[in-house]
């Protein structure tokens, strides 16, 4: 069994309709810092070696990492698998629109690439055989936590900014530990 922290990146400078790949503002990197603290103390505490520590390749997720693998001395493996969902266009008011409406309904209404790009995340999660920190986003967080309790919704809670959900994957089937800090987000 492993547990799996997931970490959802801190505030993005623009929004998924406003950039493709944005940074982290002055309060994501605020945020970013403060998770850092609390996974080493954390860490500390329960007096266990470092945990490997994952990152979407995007710059947001990337961005949040960076003082934990600081802190820890670490390098940061970046995992495709747990980045963003794929939307069916480029062009960024249009994905926005997309996800708002996507985000409304059930995976199962999904076309096969959405749904191919959750399979991926979820068996990335359960094939995690040592206890790690992945620093990820929204969607990708809600589609690990509605598996594991059985839901078929895309959005089943509101992960804020840098925060943790600790899942587990005994016997090849994730498990809800811990629910991170719950916000009210805006899909841009």
């Amino acid at each position: 069994m492993a547990m799996i922290n997931l970490v959802r990146h801190g505030q993005a400078a623009a929004g998924f309709g406003a950039h493709a790949d944005p940074g982290l503002d002055d309060l994501g990197r605020a945020q970013a810092n403060e998770v850092a603290r609390m996974l080493h103390q954390q860490n500390q505490k329960n007096q266990q070696p470092h945990p490997k520590v994952f990152s979407s390749p995007l710059a947001r997720a990337q961005e949040t990492a960076t003082p934990l693998a600081q802190l820890w001395q670490t390098q940061v493996r970046l995992e495709a698998r747990v980045a963003e969902i794929p939307s069916p266009t480029p062009e960024l008011a249009a994905r926005a629109a997309w996800l708002r409406e996507a985000m409304r309904g059930t995976w199962s209404a999904l076309a096969e690439p959405a749904l191919a790009w959750r399979a991926a995340l979820l068996e990335c999660l359960v094939n995690q055989q040592e206890d790690c920190i992945m620093f990820s986003h929204f969607v990708a967080i809600n589609a690990a936590v509605g598996a594991a309790q059985g839901d078929d919704r895309m959005h089943v809670f509101s992960p804020d900014n840098a925060s943790v959900t600790t899942l587990d994957n005994q016997d090849g089937q994730l498990r809800v530990v811990h629910l991170g800090v719950v916000a009210d987000t805006h899909i841009n």
